[in-house]
């Protein structure tokens, strides 16, 4: 529990509208002071240019409070990452704010960025299930910063919305980014059921003690206000440089609500030196995540549908992905749809599939057009329901494509473990690159591995792209956490 603290983050002008080794290129721009370009991929918190892999397991038992949960982080080498060069922090780890509680959801939600601008990423924490004073679930957000240490629990920060009021989640959505010139380091977008907020340094980084936060909230906007036609419930952020401007865009994606809901749909800010501005909606969402799918320099947009009402208000078979290319002008109106039906994808769509239920967007073969990995948890392995799996589809010149499309499942060959009911392999995708080699490597989580435990699994790349050969597992207990109903892998972040 918290007590209330918005005192010390006294709001701005509103300014938006208007063991073994994997196969992820670490941030261009990581390891020096002010590396926040748009290009930037955020995950190297100690800033020795590899690629660093952070994990959420909100479920985890800490102290004896069930579902408190914690994160753990693998710091990425030559090797990739294993688990022994491991952290790992929730509310009881000293200098964290808050503490330990039943039903907080520490880790619900994982990202990255360098927020105050000094060269080392730093981790942004969800906790949408954090009590304030009296407020359930209310919802705050930790900050642990990086340094060439890595992560420290040290004089960590913590963010709560203004006016916190019950159910509110503030902290069930992340994402932090170079939007604007406005800060030094970049910006952090978190979602509540409601809200997007926006927080950032507005000088430059002072000594950090006591109560004194060092972000300062910057914009808030009701998204219900923002959206021109439809009223979305956010579920999801995802950022790209989809003009090439050398500002990252962001994108919220959620579900329609009222007369028609469930429908994917998304807002598009698009950034600049000057701040974000509102560029409409799109269709399309509540997973999404952005790369440059045809090499043309322009970042691309996939959203992700795994249940979605058709016309006559039934749930859509299968699952549904969109693809929406970026060009000098930003998005593209024209979405490319795909389902398991689509000619060349492996598999047949049906109904509860959940395919693009969580999104990864990257090059896992070294030949500069980045890959879609799609989970699809929901997916039944022959008789065996919900079991899950996951795809990859290739990009190339004229973008995502059929050719060369994998899929994988716990029964396919080389991949360890047994399909079993309900381990909803692929809830989360992540492709990563954290020896440098310039091949994306699959992480693919499955939370409800064990009954709810949670594993995550690691699956190579090569001049082929992904490969199941030399793949293997981890849990929340391989990395010396606790790991009874953790749901370790419920959030990776990209």
């Amino acid at each position: 529990m918290r007590k209330n603290r918005s005192a010390a983050l006294a709001a701005a002008s509103f300014l938006l509208l208007t063991g073994a080794g994997i196969a992820a290129a670490p941030s261009a721009f990581a390891g020096t002071p002010g590396g926040t370009h748009a290009d930037d991929r955020n995950s190297d918190f100690n800033g020795d240019g590899y690629e660093d892999v952070l994990v959420g397991a909100p479920g985890a038992t800490v102290s004896g409070q069930k579902g408190a949960g914690l994160v753990t982080v693998q710091y990425g080498s030559t090797r990739g990452i294993g688990t022994s060069n491991v952290a790992r922090f929730s509310q009881s780890t000293a200098g964290v704010a808050g503490a330990a509680e039943a039903g907080d959801g520490f880790g619900k939600a994982v990202a990255s960025g360098d927020l105050d601008g000094d060269g080392f990423d730093d981790a942004i924490v969800g906790i949408p299930g954090e009590d304030i004073g009296d407020t359930a679930d209310a919802g705050g957000v930790a900050i642990l910063w990086g340094s060439k240490n890595g992560l420290t629990g040290a004089a960590s920060d913590w963010l709560q919305t203004q006016e916190p009021t019950k159910g509110e989640q503030f902290g069930v959505g992340l994402t932090a980014a170079h939007f604007t010139n406005d800060t030094p380091g970049d910006l952090l977008a978190v979602l509540d059921r409601d809200d997007l907020e926006l927080f950032g340094y507005e000088a430059a980084p002072q000594a950090r003690a006591g109560e004194r936060a060092p972000l300062r909230r910057t914009a808030t906007e009701r998204l219900s206000a923002a959206a021109e036609q439809h009223d979305i419930l956010p579920k999801s952020l995802t950022t790209g440089d989809y003009d090439n401007n050398g500002y990252a865009d962001l994108v919220v994606s959620g579900v329609t609500e009222g007369s028609e809901p469930g429908h994917g749909w998304s807002l598009h800010y698009a950034g600049a030196a000057d701040g974000l501005s509102y560029r409409g909606e799109l269709r399309g969402g509540p997973a999404a995540a952005s790369g440059d799918i045809n090499h043309d320099g322009y970042d691309d947009l996939v959203t992700g549908e795994p249940a979605s009402p058709d016309d006559g208000g039934e749930t859509m078979t299968g699952g549904l992905v969109g693809v929406r290319y970026g060009d000098e002008n930003g998005l593209k109106d024209e979405a490319k749809w795909w389902t398991q039906d689509t000619e060349g994808v492996p598999g047949v769509a049906e109904r509860g599939d959940g395919w693009g239920a969580d999104l990864s967007v990257a090059d896992t073969n070294g030949d500069g057009y980045a890959d879609v990995a799609i989970g699809a948890p929901g997916e039944d392995i022959g008789t065996v329901a919900d079991a899950g799996a996951v795809w990859v589809l290739r990009g190339g010149e004229y973008g995502m494509t059929a050719t060369g499309a994998k899929s994988f499942d716990q029964n396919s060959a080389d991949v360890p473990g047994v399909a079993e009911k309900g381990d909803k392999w692929g809830a989360q995708v992540r492709l990563t690159d954290p020896n440098r080699d310039g091949r994306f490597g699959l992480l693919a989580a499955a939370p409800g591995e064990n009954a709810g435990d949670g594993t995550v699994w690691v699956l190579s790349a090569g001049t082929g792209g992904i490969t199941a050969a030399g793949s293997w597992t981890y849990n929340a207990q391989a990395l010396g956490a606790p790991g009874t109903g953790a749901a370790f892998g419920a959030a990776v972040d990209e």
